[in-house]
């Protein structure tokens, strides 16, 4: 399939807020191409913009939307560079399949990426912790009311400069975790980084920030007791003697900056595992002095240190200032790479010509 590129004929230069608020600016152009008759087609890089949708495109109706987050950084050394694109993209079609949506070329998909970057370099921020968020995602668009997959879709590519996922810059955040709600069950779509999961967490978001709290920390739908991940994040608890984070099980999102981060803790020789944790062993490592730290992974923040938990009426309290020796390493030598402060000795960067 052939990559049609319609530029924008721009006649001012690209002038980027101070301030840039997380996913309220888009980039000049889009990727888009189309799913008909059983192959993709249409491939184009154009004018990003509004299109048109039937009231009765089935994604409106049976929820077959799938997306993924990653982030484009200009580097210390000038280049333009992709934190581990390939990566989401293999997420992606994973989504796809699970929710009966058609695949990709990935290699195919990351071509028409790279362009577009390449195209929109001018709208990557340099500020430090700033960066060119990137959104792929697919949506059902054939106009049929009735429970099947559909047979036409739409995937697209969109571009956000932003700035530090949460305003107060890298400063500990405090989570809350609740027994009202539930997030996914295993062998559902928990996995998957489908629309309707953020959907079903809304609403014990808006009650955790109603109390003051940033983000809402989920248990397994059926015990109540296992920890599973944040809204935004997956979590990272450092006990005394070992690093965990919370086994994939088919309803926790398998996070890249998850995979990084277990990776580089390896390599400092710390004893890090995936496991069962429950939230009572977190409260009871705490009261035993065993518990030194939280954190959380994920594209938006990279690293969010933790500054207390609420759960029922039992507190965990950390710094609401300082984030964890830890949270900070990390924090450094993933955002080092990313910018090319370091050498990235693991392959996880792919340049942008």
């Amino acid at each position: 399939m052939e990559l049609k590129i319609e530029k924008v004929n721009r006649t001012t230069p690209v002038v980027l807020p101070d301030n840039l608020v997380f996913g309220a600016n888009f980039s000049d152009h889009m990727f888009v191409m189309d799913w008909e008759g059983g192959e993709w087609k249409n491939a184009t890089i154009k004018k990003y913009e509004d299109f048109a949708m039937s009231p009765a495109a089935m994604s409106l109706h049976y929820g077959q939307a799938i997306f993924e987050g990653l982030k484009a950084y200009k580097q210390d050394n000038g280049n333009i560079a992709i934190f581990r694109p390939d990566k989401n993209l293999e997420r992606m079609n994973n989504s796809a399949a699970r929710l009966c949506m058609p695949t990709f070329d990935v290699n195919f998909v990351m071509d028409a990426l790279t362009k577009l970057i390449s195209i929109e370099k001018d709208w990557i921020p340099t500020q430090p912790g700033y960066s060119l968020y990137i959104r792929p995602f697919m949506c059902a668009t054939e106009p049929a009311l009735g429970v099947r997959p559909a047979n036409k879709y739409k995937l697209f590519i969109i571009l956000s400069p932003v700035g530090p996922y949460y305003p107060q810059g890298f400063k500990p955040v405090p989570i809350y975790c609740t027994r009202n709600y539930v997030r996914a069950v295993r062998k559902g779509v928990g996995d998957c980084k489908c629309a309707g999961n953020y959907a079903a967490s809304l609403k014990a978001q808006a009650e955790a920030k109603a109390e003051g709290y940033a983000q809402v920390l989920w248990l397994d739908a059926i015990e109540q007791r296992f920890i599973e991940e944040v809204g935004t994040m997956n979590l990272f608890i450092r006990f005394k003697d070992e690093v965990a984070t919370p086994r994939l099980t088919g309803s926790i999102l398998p996070g890249v900056t998850r995979m990084s981060a277990i990776q580089v803790l390896k390599d400092w020789g710390y004893n890090m595992v995936e496991r069962d944790i429950t939230i009572d062993e977190v409260f009871e490592a705490n009261e035993a002095g065993n518990l030194l730290e939280v954190f959380g992974t994920g594209t938006a923040a990279v690293i969010s240190a933790v500054s207390k938990i609420k759960f029922d009426e039992k507190m965990v309290n950390f710094s609401d200032d300082e984030p964890g020796e830890l949270s900070k390493k990390l924090y450094k030598e993933i955002t080092d790479i990313q910018y090319a402060r370091i050498e990235d000795r693991y392959g996880w960067i792919k340049n942008v010509d």
